[in-house]
């Protein structure tokens, strides 16, 4: 009987199959020379029937024979609907391209993408589909949420904060767990303080989409436990150019006091262009000997003094051009792209505040207030070639970005321990340059037309250069408000020089994916094999020249110079070498991957993709210790070779929501100057130092994600996450040897446990009222607990050793982090359209630097960010965004706990402490 009611089953879906029909097609997109329309809507109406167009465009749907109505959309674009006969057995091609309804379209942005993937809808709909998990912010998006750099528009994401100076923390874990990709491929860091570059200096005009990976995936490089960002840049589109000017004004910052360094005032030093006054004398050479220089080469082969000029900050200001345009080749519908994007940047700031650090007493070994005044000018650059034709895509980028950094800071107060005199003065005259070239070459071949089968590929070279020239400060002691006094001994007169260079950073990826299983090829399995790595060299200089002399010497702090060459022609000041051994070193390191990803579907509701990946990981560090400069060079050699497997699995619950599961083993590098054998000294004592002996550390990674979409514009998501690191590594302090001063430097602990908890949401406000269907909310939350074993033996005993204890959080990891943002937007008129978005963020309190002889831990304090974006788009042509940031003008504060195991003689725990005032900015764009 059941063999017979199975039978009749089979027979009844049998017939039903063939009187089925296919309604199949592409849909385009009218706005962009009728480019692949992803992940638009394609709906049968009065059912429950409907797809979503994949990445070409494409899609599929089977319904029974009949008439129907099919419904063509996307948001911002019009709906068409077509009545379409499907016929039992046969296929129905219906092609449609979608025109941009203006009535109703806010967050037009001038850029434009073959996928449109930079659109929030499309995002949305792509992070649903992903089988790892992943998030992203698309160009619309950041252009609705007034973002203007890529820093900015990453913290929009669940469980990302931006620290003041030290770039972005993930899950609370600091930069040092962040890993970089530009299009898919490697690059360095224009800043070997950090492990990735600062990305506020990234604008976002030339940027479509900002992918961010949480979990690991075995195309992704094994350094891995925060996050992986990849930039995906813009390729261009319609033809369009946008011009653009901003201004911007900052509390007890702009139309304020300010000094600049006397050579740091003309037009090129205002665009960041500066010229070789700042070089080391040619009299010296370059290999340090211990030279006297004589007065006559004192006196002349300087290019740069200490005289700075007192003014007056200007507005901060910003102005760029991007044009971008598409042409059809032949009639095989071949494409080809181009878009250009030059921007500029500057802004005038100024700190006040406080910088301590205590000795191994338990009193202030440095007590020192500062005012520190700061110029910055970016320059980036970009240029994108795109050519498409129906199975190649080749795009080619190169990729500029220049930054220079003036600085001038006097601290005032004592060192050393010396509180007898606290009338001190140290002054601090810097620039810092950076330079980044990056060219890429991508290109995807599809080997079969339906693109069952393709070849990725892709190469990039970088060049860096990071630059501290002619590093002056001066240390005396503070007679009134305009004079200092010195006597030029015990190098009181300090010009150091450092520079480390990226030689070449060369990158690369080569990738087979083979679809197989089902003839739907979205329904398909699909194989990928592949390699991607890296080869890299820096080179590291530093050198210095010290003063000497006897005869107390009185001067106007702000112009020194007269004074200074006046002791020089008496032969009262002296400059001498004292650079040492250590001067320079190398660093050569690579990166070699193979790697396989298999993503399997099991029917329509779970796909796992099982990938591994062995990484071969070697670095070469060439030092001297210190001594003779013609000792030979060390060699400190690592190599590693890893397998990192990893799972990633997706449940689809319901048609809205998905159950996520990840597991996989990483790895985490050390930043250059975590583990660089070289010594960087302050004017004020504090010295960091890199440790050479550093591990790799390993890390094993677990999650669990439920995510729900109740809208296409709507997700409520809660992941709970897990990590087990072996020898993490960390930032801690301690004294340094001999008289006085203190030594930021890195190590590794034995191993740390994490545990956390994420919670985010997005919400349409039209749920409650039709009224309030202009509201809508963005909330993301995460909770963290972190523990972690020290070592039995330790070079540096840490405080909890002294105490009994072996165990403490995790330096870096914050416990918890909110960010939210409330979106209002309405029409103005019906050609004035505005987007107002009140952003906030706030971060828990966490370890800045693990303490040691006896003192406790110095820790970060919670920082409350507050921020609001006005929008208005006028016509077609006119944007003009005004902000406000920072609105609640907390203080940045970093102090030491409370549980130090000596005893305390000072009743201030605050180890820094400033505030950067509230900004108010505006910023006015053209398109035509």
């Amino acid at each position: 009987m059941k063999i017979l009611q199975i039978a009749m089953m089979l027979l009844c879906c049998s017939v039903f199959a063939q009187n089925k029909g296919t309604l199949t097609g592409v849909v385009t997109d009218g706005e962009a020379a009728n480019s692949p329309l992803a992940y638009a809507n394609v709906a049968i109406k009065a059912t429950n029937t409907g797809v979503n167009t994949d990445i070409d465009g494409k899609y599929s749907i089977a319904v029974a024979a009949g008439k129907y109505t099919v419904q063509y959309s996307y948001v911002g674009y019009q709906t068409i609907e077509v009545v379409v006969e499907v016929v039992a057995g046969q296929t129905v091609t219906v092609n449609k391209s979608l025109q941009s309804n203006s009535n109703k379209l806010t967050d037009v942005v001038i850029k434009a993408t073959p996928t449109n993937r930079e659109k929030e809808t499309a995002i949305l709909l792509d992070q649903k589909k992903a089988v790892e998990i992943k998030q992203s912010i698309g160009a619309q998006e950041m252009s609705r949420k007034g973002i203007s750099d890529v820093e900015e528009g990453l913290t929009k994401i669940t469980g990302i904060t931006k620290v003041e100076g030290r770039g972005l923390f993930v899950r609370g874990l600091e930069d040092r767990y962040n890993t970089l990709l530009i299009n898919g491929l490697a690059v360095p860091s224009n800043n070997p303080f950090k492990k990735i570059i600062p990305l506020d200096l990234f604008p976002t005009d030339i940027v479509a989409v900002l992918d961010t990976y949480k979990t690991f995936n075995s195309n992704l490089y094994g350094d891995f436990a925060g996050a992986t960002f990849d930039i995906i840049t813009s390729k261009g589109g319609k033809s369009v150019t946008k011009v653009y000017y901003g201004a911007g004004y900052t509390t007890n910052n702009n139309l304020e006091k300010f000094l600049i360094s006397k050579d740091a005032t003309s037009t090129g030093d205002f665009f960041g262009i500066s010229g070789n006054e700042r070089s080391i004398p040619k009299v010296l050479g370059t290999t340090p000997r211990f030279y006297d220089m004589t007065n006559n080469e004192s006196l002349n082969q300087f290019g740069s003094g200490y005289d700075v000029e007192e003014t007056k900050s200007p507005l901060n200001t910003s102005f760029g051009i991007l044009h971008s345009d598409k042409f059809n080749i032949g009639k095989d519908g071949n494409s080809l792209n181009y878009l250009f994007s030059l921007n500029f940047d500057n802004k005038f700031s100024f700190e006040q505040g406080v910088d301590r650090y205590f000795s191994g007493v338990g009193e202030y070994e440095n007590n020192l207030n500062f005012k520190k005044y700061r110029y910055t000018a970016n320059t980036s650059a970009l240029m994108a070639l795109n050519f498409k034709s129906k199975r190649l895509n080749l795009t080619s980028n190169t990729f500029y970005l220049k930054t220079s950094e003036n600085t001038i800071q006097d601290q005032n107060g004592y060192t050393n321990g010396a509180s007898v005199n606290k009338s001190g003065i140290i002054r601090l005259n810097q620039l810092l340059e950076t330079s980044f070239l990056n060219t890429q070459l991508l290109a995807n071949y599809k080997i079969s037309e339906d693109d069952k089968q393709n070849i990725k590929a892709g190469a990039s070279f970088t060049k860096t250069d990071f630059q501290l020239p002619d590093r002056k400060s001066f240390k005396g002691s503070k007679i009134d408000e305009s004079t200092s006094q010195m006597n030029f001994s015990g190098s009181s007169l300090y010009r150091q020089y450092f520079d480390i260079e990226g030689k070449y950073y060369i990158s690369g990826l080569l990738e087979y994916n083979y679809k197989f299983g089902n003839d739907d090829l979205s329904k398909a399995n699909k194989l990928s094999v592949g390699y991607n790595g890296y080869n890299s060299r820096f080179e590291s200089v530093i050198r210095f020249l010290k003063s000497d002399g006897t005869l107390p010497t009185t001067f106007n702090t702000n112009t020194p110079d007269s004074v200074f060459a006046a002791n020089i022609a008496t032969g009262n000041l002296l400059y001498s070498e004292g650079s040492n051994a250590p001067y320079q070193s190398f660093l050569d390191e690579s990166t070699n991957a193979g790697y396989f990803d298999l993503a399997l579907k099991f029917g329509e509701k779970l796909d796992i993709n099982i990938g591994g990946r062995i990484e071969k990981f070697n670095r070469k560090i060439k030092f001297r210790n210190p001594g003779s400069i013609d000792v030979p060079f060390k060699l400190e050699n690592t190599n590693n070779l890893n397998f990192l497997p990893s799972i990633n699995a997706k449940y689809k619950t319901t048609e809205k929501s998905n159950l996520r599961f990840t597991a996989a083993k990483t790895i985490t590098k050390p930043v250059i100057m975590e583990v660089f054998p070289t010594e960087f000294p302050s004017p004020d004592g504090i010295t960091l130092q890199g440790n050479k002996e550093l591990k790799n550390s390993s890390n094993y990674n677990f999650d669990l994600k439920y995510e729900l979409f109740p809208t296409n514009k709507e997700l409520i998501a809660i992941s709970g996450f897990g990590k087990y690191i072996e020898n993490p590594i960390e930032r801690l302090f301690t004294p340094s040897a001999g008289s006085g001063g203190q030594i930021i430097t890195y190590d590794n602990s034995k191993k740390a446990i994490v545990l956390g908890a994420e919670f985010e949401f997005l919400y349409q406000f039209e749920r409650l009222s039709k009224s309030l269907a202009d509201f809508s909310l963005g909330f993301n939350s995460s909770l963290m607990y972190t523990k972690v074993t020290l070592d039995e033996v330790k070079g540096v005993i840490e405080t909890v050793y002294i105490k009994g204890d072996r165990t403490r959080n995790l330096q870096g990891a914050s416990p918890w982090l909110v960010n939210a943002d409330l979106k209002y937007e309405f029409d103005v008129t019906k050609n004035w359209k505005n987007t107002t978005t009140l952003v906030y963020g706030v971060y828990g309190e966490r370890i800045y630097a693990i303490g040691t002889s006896g003192l406790d831990n110095y820790n970060e304090q919670s920082f409350h960010k507050l921020d609001l974006i006005i929008n208005n788009k006028f016509d077609k042509n006119w944007d003009l965004k005004i902000g406000i940031d920072n609105i609640l003008n907390p203080y940045y504060q970093i102090k030491m706990g409370e549980k130090s195991a000596i005893a305390i003689r000072e009743n201030d725990y605050v180890m820094k402490q400033f505030k950067r005032g509230i900004g108010f900015s505006f910023n006015l764009a053209y398109s035509f």
